[in-house]
């Protein structure tokens, strides 16, 4: 199977989805990074996937870096490539035969360079469906978990249960 590796345009993300949207508005726009990190990490995790999170540094000037952050590589590029240049060029890079490149982004021209080099796209629309759908088998997951060893407070142990459920069986035949 091949490894997977999702490349994620991340002012594309911040600029699409909903609540991420609305921090942006607010002048808010590194707890809206924050919050995509933290989504992005989770879903990661749970579909097993690496994440590469790419940003402009036009919008944090004087950042130039790669880093790790909740277990995803995190690039501001630099200040003069833009995101979209730079997640062309390591879709082309890292798109093998042993490994399968998805980039995330809803900008139509840069789909059509990532498609010509292999690489698969998924729109900002529908990689926040996924996470959301993640999010939710998650949540369900956690439940599961709680109430694996969850055991209601009886006055009965096992042998008396048994006995009940054996004399209910009688009587229902009767």
């Amino acid at each position: 199977m091949k490894k997977q590796i999702l490349i994620v345009d991340g002012y594309n993300m911040i600029g699409a989805w909903p609540e991420l949207v609305s921090l942006k508005n607010q002048d808010r726009l590194e707890e809206a990074r924050e919050d995509l990190l933290n989504r992005l990490s989770n879903y990661a995790k749970y579909e097993g996937l690496e994440i590469i999170v790419v940003f402009d540094a036009q919008f944090v000037p004087g950042i130039t870096q790669s880093f790790s952050k909740y277990q995803l590589t995190v690039v501001f590029t630099k200040e003069d490539e833009t995101a979209d240049s730079y997640i062309e060029r390591t879709a082309g890079e890292l798109n093998t035969r042993l490994t399968q490149v998805t980039v995330a982004t809803s900008d139509m021209a840069e789909q059509w360079t990532i498609f010509s080099q292999g690489a698969l796209r998924t729109s900002a629309r529908e990689l926040y469906k996924a996470i959301e759908t993640t999010e939710k088998a998650i949540a369900g997951k956690t439940a599961d978990v709680f109430f694996q060893d969850y055991r209601r407070n009886s006055p009965w142990d096992e042998r008396q249960l048994q006995k009940l459920s054996k004399k209910r069986d009688e009587l229902s035949q009767d």
